[in-house]
Parts: C-alpha cells; structure tokens; sequence
C-alpha cells in the first residue's frame, strides 16, 4: 500500500483482505441457506452493524481523525459507460463525502458497459497486476457470477482493500470475501414494488417482463417480484424477454410485447436502461397511456420519465447512500476501525410513482441524491 500512516498500516493489517476471517461465516444461518450458493446481508452482518452504518450515512460527516502522508488511491472497475446513472452518482457520493471527510484522495476509474465482461476482466487483471498503485479497488460487478473469479482474485490480494458495489449476496465459494459489500437488496425491492402494485392494481393481472441477465440480480428483481405477485396477486406473466440490461433490449422487448401479447397491460423493467428503451417504444407507437410501465432504482432519467407521464412507478433506491457509505467504511479503514463495519452495507428503497405530487417527488429526489445533485446527470 501506498499510504505510510500507522493507522492504515494497522488496518490493513486488521483486514487481511477480509473482515472476516476464513471459515467464520455465515454468522447465523436462515432456513433455505442449503438451497443458495450466496449468503444474505442477515447470515453475515453481526448484529447493530449496519443500522449503524447507516445512521452515519444519514448524518453530518465527522472529519477523518487521522493524517495522510499521500493521498488515498481509489481505482474503481464498474459498468459506468452504462445508461443507468447509478455508478456515476455513487463515484460523485463518495467523493464529495470524502471531501467532507477531510480525506485527501485520487481516482482511476476503468469503466464499460455491463455486457462488456471480458473487458472487466481485463480491468481486474491490470488492476490486480498493479497492487503497489492503490490502497482502495472498487469492483462493480458486470454480473456477479461471472465475475466471481476477479472478486476472489482482487480480494484476496492484501496490496489494496476490495469494496465491491451493487451486489449485496456474498457468494459461499469465494476463498476470500471483499472487505464489504455496498447495495440495496433487490429482494427487498422486489416485495416492496410488490405489495404496492397489488395495491394499486388489485389481483388477476397479465404483465410481461423485460428481464436483464440471467443471475442474482434479475432472479431478485424480477423472479421475486414475479413470484410475489403471482403468489399473492394471482397474476399471470404472459411473456419474459431478456434485454441484457441494454436500452436496445427494453426497446426490442417492448415492442414485440405491445405487438404479441396486447393482453398485457403492465410491462417490468428490471433497470433503467431497459425502462427507458421500453418507454421510447411505447411512445413511438402512442401507447404509453395504454400500459403500465415501471423501471428499477429511481435514478433520475427514471424520475424525469415519471414527470413526463411515460414511466408509471419504480423502486427508489436513496441513491447516494451507496458512495457516502464507501467514503465512512474507507475513514473507518483509515482510522483502525473496520471491525466495526458490516460485510454488508443496504440502503433504503422506496417506491416513486406518477400518484405523487411534484414536492413529494422532488422530496424523495433531494434526499436520494443529496451528494449527487437532482435531476439527469449530464453524462
């Protein structure tokens, strides 16, 4: 590592490219954890954990109490040449949190798209190479299965601390787990847009999915909400399209969705890229008041569609927790105390819909990206 303060040293010690220790998880086991090869946030965070974290996230910053002799080196492998604004909000969190922070700091992002696997992989080959070049590696995962292997590979290099963004399932295989894990469940999401669908649109509905990729994410984000609203709902899913997260796959999936399956009058976007594509192809054959459509995560470009009465409803991720919560688990490291952070840090989802007044959505907008600013990111 780069940095020479005894605090750092000290932590990086403490860690050993884990907080955890190996073969110390799960700390509680739930009734199906047989049936997953990935652990949830409640087998592996110690109790009081990440309520904590959050009420720090949620509060005035609290300068760093340490001193750097160089400043902090980040390098951060994500997907943000991507239409959802997710990553870029977070980096722009995380770095004006540091800033708050007191935390002297410099950036290298590698960025792609997110069916752009084997360019990550090349990104964490180099990164991996170049250990001695940061203290702090950032991984957002293109899909988390696919990647598992450069997750083991950048966490269990003791050269720089691992934080891997928006998956929060720590996989059971890994011979080293990262030093934490920074999301909002999707699961969560999942029975939250549930419950306030059948509440608004009552039960025996037809819907038709525009799924993302095959894995964790899309099986929360789309198989929960599924099987929730089937269960509970009686709802019946007349077709499933996988757009592979892209705008071009939402459009696609659409349009043969409002030409083969008229019968379906709610159309599920998995994130925001397929959403927008979904919306652009309702508007492109006037049918956007004729379905009900709804995205994932609340990001801006989400939240303009909502004004514009194209999008109907999403889960709204509080969107800046993610990146503010990075910059306290790094003061946290800096200053010796990353025993006491959670290996999984969630933030809060709620649902932005077209029912909404104008102030209770840019209520809900100010809050999500207090760090980030309001509005669609200029990208």
């Amino acid at each position: 590592m780069r940095l020479l303060t005894t605090t750092a040293l000290v932590a990086s010690v403490a860690l050993g490219g884990g907080a955890f220790a190996e073969g110390s998880l799960p700390l509680k086991e739930l009734p199906d954890i047989g049936e997953r090869d990935y652990w949830v946030p409640d087998e592996v965070n110690a109790d009081g954990k990440l309520e904590a974290l959050q009420a720090v996230v949620g509060s005035e910053a609290v300068p760093f109490s340490g001193s750097l002799d160089n400043p902090v080196q980040i390098a951060l492998i994500y997907p943000s040449a991507d239409t959802s604004d997710f990553w870029a909000r977070n980096y722009l969190a995380m770095t004006k949190r540091l800033e708050e922070l007191g935390i002297n700091f410099e950036t290298t992002e590698f960025a792609s798209r997110q069916i752009e696997h084997s360019l990550q992989s090349t990104y964490a080959n180099q990164v991996e190479q170049d250990a001695d070049l940061y203290d702090y590696v950032i991984f957002g995962p293109s899909e988390l299965a696919i990647q598992a292997d450069n997750i083991d590979k950048l966490a269990g290099n003791d050269g720089f601390s691992t934080y891997v963004w928006a998956f929060h399932t720590p996989l059971k295989d890994l011979k080293t787990q990262p030093d934490a894990w920074f999301d909002f469940s999707s699961a969560a999401g999942a029975l939250v847009m549930c419950d306030y669908m059948l509440g608004r649109l009552g039960n025996d509905v037809t819907m038709a999915m525009n799924r993302g990729i095959p894995g964790i994410t899309d099986n929360q984000r789309s198989g929960d909400f599924k099987a929730c609203v089937e269960e509970k709902g009686n709802w019946t899913t007349a077709y499933e399209h996988y757009g592979e997260y892209q705008r071009e796959g939402g459009f696609e999936g659409t349009s043969l969705i409002l030409q083969a399956y008229p019968e379906a009058t709610i159309i599920h976007n998995a994130n925001t890229a397929m959403a927008m594509g979904s919306v652009e192809a309702q508007v492109s054959q006037g049918k956007e008041k004729e379905v009900f459509s709804t995205g994932w995560g609340g990001t801006g470009l989400e939240l303009d569609a909502i004004r514009r009465g194209e999008l109907d409803a999403t889960p709204m991720r509080m969107g800046d927790d993610v990146g503010a919560a990075t910059a306290e688990a790094i003061r946290a490291d800096l200053e010796g105390r990353a025993d006491e952070l959670p290996l999984v840090f969630l933030g809060r989802i709620t649902v932005a819909h077209d029912e909404l007044s104008a102030e209770e959505i840019d209520a809900l907008e100010q809050e999500a990206f207090r760090f980030s600013g309001v509005g669609a990111l200029e990208r």
